[in-house]
């Protein structure tokens, strides 16, 4: 097997698969990455066995085969390189492997391609094709509420639901909650699947510009971009009722700038108690005060924030990690928060909403020690 391509190009195929490899695996073949060369397409695949993931580049091709290499050697001496072109030469009996560059040569010992494993076949009759932009969006708006409780399996991943004309994508870890939807976004087929949050991680480093191929079935779902592919597991578990957790009263209104709430939350948040991190909001006619004491330590802070609130006064009390999380995930300007009483979920959203997509954040409150 032997082809000849830049380092850089190299490096940068490595870079989209390089995250699905497991740094210890029980099967050592898994710490690598699988080559697979014919004509002047090289093909780079990793798996966890959990995610495959596959990425396809044109290259000098001379003499067609695969082999699997240490990934972790690879990706290392590919950053270590400058952009410089580079003759990869695998002898298919011994699987030794020689890097040559102009000034260097480099030795690793492979395996055969032969025992690597192979990817799930996912039919392509549940099939739907979506925006790149639209999907990293709903990746990004909710992913960061997925639940790392392995006791709760459901909710490691974000439910995805593809309707005729829409898509909505839903997190939660039961103390706070994200949902975007997307309107007018037709789809051919209908169907919920959760997607593991690690999956979308990859996803995020794998996608190209352009359209994304997503295909489903029962047990696995595949994404394409360009030349680009990744498969996963989903969580073949049932997604809890989140629309019996969303308030559908709160009517109490405060609308402020997000990034001078931002600001303050984290100034504030350092003087909150390491183990709860509660935060305080006091509201009053067109003023939020955010406060923290702890108490063990001797330390308080507050800060003034103008706003636009008119209703009854409240204090209420949250978690400052989530509420830092909900609001560095809203990219508008101004948000609105809408109360019910201490108790209650408070949800977050931006003050302005396009007509064809919007975005709900929500979280649990603290119990306040007054």
């Amino acid at each position: 097997m032997k082809f000849t391509v830049l380092s850089s190009d190299l490096q940068k195929a490595l870079s989209k698969i390089i995250g699905v490899v497991p740094a210890k695996s029980s099967m050592p073949i898994l710490e690598n990455i699988f080559f697979m060369l014919d004509g002047k397409n090289l093909m780079l695949s990793a798996t966890d066995l959990e995610l495959y993931s596959s990425v396809t580049l044109e290259v000098n091709g001379s003499e067609d085969g695969s082999i699997t290499v240490p990934a972790k050697r690879l990706a290392d001496t590919m950053r270590a390189l400058p952009d410089t072109s580079l003759v990869f030469h695998a002898d298919m009996e011994s699987n030794k492997i020689t890097l040559i560059t102009e000034t260097g040569e480099y030795n690793i010992t492979g395996v055969a391609g032969e025992e690597f494993p192979k990817y799930p076949e996912i039919s392509e009759s549940k099939s739907t094709t979506i925006d790149g932009s639209i999907l990293r969006n709903a990746i990004n708006k909710t992913m960061f509420a997925v639940s790392k409780d392995e006791l709760r399996p459901s909710l490691m991943g974000v439910l995805f639901r593809f309707r005729e004309d829409s898509l909505t994508a839903i997190s939660t870890d039961g103390h706070r909650l994200a949902k975007y939807e997307k309107h007018s976004l037709p789809s051919p087929v209908e169907t919920d699947v959760i997607i593991p949050a690690k999956a979308l991680a990859a996803l995020l480093k794998l996608t190209e510009s352009g359209e994304i191929k997503i295909a489903m079935n029962e047990s696995h779902v595949r994404f394409t971009s360009g030349s680009s592919v990744l498969a996963s597991r989903v969580i073949d578990e049932t997604y809890p009722n989140y629309e019996s957790v969303i308030p559908q009263d709160n009517n109490l209104n405060m609308i402020i700038s997000r990034e001078q709430l931002l600001q303050a939350l984290r100034r504030v948040s350092l003087y909150a108690n390491m183990t709860t991190h509660q935060i305080r909001f006091s509201l009053r006619e067109n003023s939020l005060t955010v406060s923290a004491e702890d108490i063990d330590q001797g330390s308080q802070a507050k800060e003034n924030i103008p706003c636009s609130y008119t209703g009854d006064e409240l204090e209420i009390g949250y978690n400052a990690t989530y509420m830092n999380d909900v609001l560095t995930h809203i990219d508008k300007d101004n948000v609105r928060f809408r109360f019910s009483s201490p108790t209650k979920a408070g949800i977050i959203e931006p003050e302005e909403q396009s007509e064809d997509e919007s975005l709900i954040m929500l979280t649990m409150p603290l119990r306040l020690n007054n």
